[in-house]
């Protein structure tokens, strides 16, 4: 079976092949016009979609060393994403299907992050083999969930205000890093000092009793934002530039700090001897560390997808569309396009039937 994945969420353009659930390509063109705002440009986002969808696709299906009517199946984001950023993909590959006579699936962004785990190249792939946590971090978003073997889901836990991809390249902003702030935060924290100044870390053990916090996996960035703004407004300029690393580095300590101890109290109230990170912040290098370290004291086992397909990727898409059909489900025929995460309570079956 060759599946050809398409993912244009946000501001990658990502196409990827998969050959009998073997990634035999993935493709990625991040785009470089929002670094000066700040931030993704919807509009801006589209149109760069628009103008290297077709390169990108392309490209990925040569480098699997396939035709186009070697395709069995097209799988493409339908949602959560900018909504003109995930039409640009989502039409493309309904067209493409519709053209080549072969089904298409639509996927949903997070789920697939979920199961990025089980994406396979080559030999040593470590993916999970029964139930597990999942932590799903990302610019955008910051979830925690059970994963049974059937690939249902439930969501545990969730950000009630910024995702911790939010906070890192906000806090950045702050200390006048370049966006995207959190690989440049992770860079700079390596030669800065953890302990030089304890922000917040909301909802943990650390800032309520343990009987309050208790069972509580939802997670909270705001407050360290505003605490981090407040008491940068009190140093000067020249002490900032001075210590920027290790103010970075407590930054950073803050974040990962929070999302480990969730997940690992996450995973002993159900009994769950494995713990996995997706999404674009599980790139970060103290998060890993921090994570591995924490498991291996809990006897767990850790289910890191490779840096490359933490990101946004078309590989993960493709991925999720084959574990899908390969077990026999069907995607659903009525589907919405979903600009924003819709996870209500409830065990979900990764949109199926």
């Amino acid at each position: 079976m060759n599946i050809l994945g398409i993912e244009t969420s946000c501001d990658e353009t990502s196409g990827a092949v998969l050959c009998d659930g073997n990634v035999s390509s993935n493709v990625v063109s991040s785009q470089l016009c929002h670094t000066s705002f700040g931030g993704v440009v919807p509009e801006l986002a589209s149109r760069e979609h628009e103008r290297l969808i077709v390169s990108i696709i392309d490209t990925a299906i040569t480098e699997a060393n396939i035709t186009k009517n070697e395709l069995d199946v097209i799988a493409a984001t339908a949602g959560p994403g900018l909504i003109g950023a995930v039409m640009v993909g989502l039409c493309f590959a309904q067209g493409l299907a519709y053209a080549l006579g072969v089904p298409f699936v639509p996927v949903n962004h997070i789920e697939a992050h979920i199961f990025s785990p089980f994406i396979h190249e080559g030999s040593g792939h470590n993916a999970p083999e029964g139930a597990y946590v999942s932590l799903t971090v990302s610019g955008g978003h910051t979830l925690l969930s059970t994963v049974a073997p059937d690939l249902s889901y439930k969501v545990i836990g969730r950000t009630l205000d910024d995702a911790a991809g939010e906070a890192f390249d906000k806090t950045g902003k702050m200390l006048g890093l370049p966006y995207p702030a959190g690989p440049v935060i992770d860079k700079l924290a390596q030669k800065g000092d953890p302990t030089f100044h304890l922000f917040p870390r909301a909802l943990t053990s650390q800032s309520q009793s343990s009987k309050s916090w208790h069972g509580n996996f939802d997670f909270s960035f705001s407050g360290l934002k505003t605490s981090v703004l407040t008491w940068l407004q009190k140093q000067s300029p020249e002490f900032i530039e001075r210590h920027q690393a290790d103010i970075a580095a407590s930054i950073q300590a803050a974040i990962v700090g929070v999302l480990v101890e969730k997940s690992i109290a996450a995973a002993r109230s159900r009994n769950v001897m494995a713990v996995s990170i997706a999404g674009g912040v599980s790139a970060n290098s103290a998060l890993r560390k921090a994570m591995q370290e924490a498991c291996d004291k809990e006897g767990m086992a850790l289910h890191l997808p490779a840096v490359t397909y933490s990101t946004d990727n078309a590989a993960m898409i493709a991925t999720l569309a084959w574990l899908k059909l390969s077990r026999g489900m069907q995607a659903e025929r009525n589907y919405n396009v979903a600009p924003y995460a819709s996870f209500a309570a409830g065990t979900k079956k990764a949109g199926l039937k």
